[in-house]
């Protein structure tokens, strides 16, 4: 054993133990609306073979060739419109970092919990950030990728990219993946009261709530991805828990790419259809995402408000995402205190 001993480094680092990790990760962003930042970030994300499961010899021409090109000057002009100049950054990023530290507030009775945050396309990293808490002692980390509803273009991407990282460890901690949450009590009920909140504050009522979900191509529902499932759970869940029925209430699909077939109906094809009907108040929100982003602040709040009144609607209120409000947090913290049973 001595001999042993004599052969360890003596400048060897003082090993910190015995935390658990909490690591909340979103989408991500880009680090600022100009030509590269832009290109850096869709490169990154365009090119994740869960987001765009096409081969890569067919993908990758139309990728490097086309899209790239052509897409980070639009892609920015729209962070454009809705970038938190305050900070200099988008919105989700201000988003997530606060919900990160409203989470290290709320665990405080949790002395060796350590929470951060990160993104999986963009800055901070994932495997950065499980780095940083390796150092800070965490043998065990929490990984929640902060979608309610599964896909395998989000939540699998992810736990993909943890995974990865994980496997250039030498010593890796132990890892625990969030499962979805679709249909939490908890969640449902912050959805309720986000839309009692807000339509507390018109002097009208809509005829039709939508919820807006993020697509996904037809082809992944029908190789399995649950995710058409688990939104419809969340909608119908929502639907009686607001005491509405099917003829004020609807589910469609947002953020469509590409050209093949999406899951529908299509909320921009829906918000023109209804005010071409004689619809003249609707109320749109986006229970999929955790945070307000490019895809609920620019598309819904901006542009399918736009499409609606432009073809005869006449009110129009986006009904904002939980982000970091009490009950948003509400969410987040139920689930990652289900979660850490048993570690802590």
């Amino acid at each position: 054993m001595n001999a042993i001993a004599s052969h360890m480094p003596s400048d060897h680092p003082k090993v910190q133990f015995g935390k658990v990790g909490v690591l909340l990760v979103n989408l991500g962003t880009p680090d600022g609306t100009d030509y590269w930042s832009m290109r850096r970030y869709l490169a990154e994300f365009l090119s994740d073979k869960r987001v765009i499961e096409w081969s890569r010899l067919y993908w990758y021409p139309i990728l490097y060739g086309i899209v790239l090109n052509k897409r980070p000057q639009k892609v920015g002009k729209a962070y454009e419109e809705i970038w938190n100049k305050d900070l200099d950054e988008s919105y989700l990023r201000t988003y997530t970092r606060s919900q990160g530290e409203l989470m290290a507030e709320r665990l405080k009775d949790l002395p060796n919990v350590v929470v951060d945050w990160g993104m999986r396309y963009g800055k901070p990293s994932i495997a950065e950030r499980i780095d940083a808490l390796k150092e800070k002692g965490c043998e065990r980390i929490v990984l929640f990728p902060l979608y309610p509803q599964y896909a395998a273009s989000t939540t699998a991407t992810v736990n993909d990219k943890a995974f990865e990282h994980l496997m250039k460890l030498r010593w890796q901690p132990a890892v625990r993946t969030v499962p979805p949450y679709h249909d939490d009590p908890a969640y449902i009920e912050a959805l309720a009261n986000s839309v009692n909140a807000t339509l507390a504050t018109l002097d009208w009522e809509p005829e039709m709530l939508i919820t807006s979900f993020h697509g996904i191509p037809q082809s992944y529902f029908k190789a399995g991805d649950p995710y058409h499932c688990h939104c419809q759970k969340t909608a119908r869940l929502l639907r009686e828990k607001l005491g509405r029925t099917e003829d004020n209430f609807m589910l469609t699909f947002q953020s469509r790419f590409g050209p093949e077939e999406w899951l529908q109906p299509y909320t921009d094809k829906t918000v023109e259809a209804l005010a071409k009907k004689g619809v003249k108040r609707i109320a749109v929100m986006n229970p999929g995402f955790v945070s307000d982003c490019l895809e609920t602040l620019e598309e819904i709040a901006g542009e399918a408000g736009e499409i609606f009144l432009h073809n005869g609607g006449e009110k129009f209120v986006h009904i904002p995402c939980l982000n970091d409000s009490v009950d948003g947090m509400n969410v987040l913290e139920t689930v990652v205190r289900r979660e850490l049973q048993g570690w802590v």
